[in-house]
């Protein structure tokens, strides 16, 4: 008799404990597929993103909500500076109005420079003096930089063809982790790397210090300052980081401070890794402002449509 009790007594709670898994299965599936619902009729107006590959430039270009976020909003200065005071303005605002190149080099890293290490990527690409004597700058800027050989030889065309031309050299100048390993020349301090020393050095060497000019900051803080201050350019080129997102967000900065009739290029379109890196960040800004994406040997020319 007890026995049976217990049978029955167990049965009752398997059956309770049955209708509560039920009840909890229910409700889960139901929440699930409300949001389910409701994720789908809130982004029917975008088109669908493949999780096994990266969104093509079409989809992100019909992606607003996502654009936004690399929006910039720096407001620029209602009149530009005239490009003779361009020099002047930064050596006011940065360098509390005395040439970086006074004085140079300091006691410390006297015995650490070479006389001359000029270094680059694509440097003496045809692409500068074709853009140079088309454009026949006034204000050149620079972003990445490095150890300046562009811009020596930006330096060098705009002297040969007779022009008054200042060139901003936006870097922070730190180069990246592990670049001493190639550049073991380059001398640390205290963990301060002497690039920027280095890039002064070998504009002193060439006698370029009244056309060449540092601007030792992060490139998106130097780009909204020069909007800010009304510091514009005939030519910018943008060579600094290679990811998507250092590329996309120097492009758009850069073209804000850009003059009417001005010219935007950069280095980089054809690496191994471009489709993720430069060549999909100006593909994608050229889809996005109607601009046709030119190639003059290793660089890209933004042209209007």
């Amino acid at each position: 008799m007890i026995k049976e009790q217990r049978k029955a007594k167990a049965k009752a709670i398997a059956v309770k404990l049955a209708y509560v898994i039920l009840l909890l299965l229910t409700y889960t599936l139901g929440y699930l597929a409300a949001s389910y619902s409701s994720y789908s009729s809130s982004s029917s107006s975008y088109p669908p993103l493949s999780h096994t590959s990266a969104p093509s430039i079409v989809q992100l270009a019909n992606l607003p909500n996502q654009l936004d976020h690399f929006r910039v909003s720096t407001h620029c200065a209602d009149r530009p500076v005239q490009p003779g005071l361009v020099r002047q303005t930064i050596l006011d605002r940065v360098f509390n109005s005395t040439s970086p190149y006074h004085d140079f080099p300091p006691p410390h890293v006297r015995g650490r420079l070479r006389p001359k290490r000029i270094k680059g990527w694509g440097s003496n690409g045809a692409v500068f003096e074709n853009l140079i004597r088309k454009v026949k700058p006034r204000t050149i800027i620079e972003v990445g930089t490095f150890l300046g050989a562009s811009a020596i030889h930006m330096a060098n065309l705009t002297r040969q063809l007779g022009l008054q031309t200042q060139i901003l050299c936006i870097d922070d100048f730190r180069g990246w982790p592990g670049f001493r390993d190639q550049f073991r020349d380059i001398s640390m301090v205290n963990g301060d790397v002497l690039l920027l020393h280095q890039f002064m050095q070998n504009v002193v060497s060439v006698n370029f210090t009244d056309s060449v000019l540092p601007v030792p900051f992060s490139t998106g803080s130097v780009l909204d300052k020069l909007c800010e201050w009304g510091i514009f350019g005939d030519l910018i080129e943008v060579d600094a980081g290679h990811d998507f997102n250092s590329a996309w967000s120097d492009i758009n900065r850069a073209y804000r401070i850009l003059r009417p009739g001005g010219v935007l290029f950069g280095h980089d379109y054809f690496t191994a890794a471009a489709d993720r890196g430069v060549k999909r960040a100006v593909t994608l800004f050229a889809r996005v402002h109607n601009l046709k994406i030119r190639i003059d040997g290793q660089h890209w020319v933004m042209d209007p449509a």
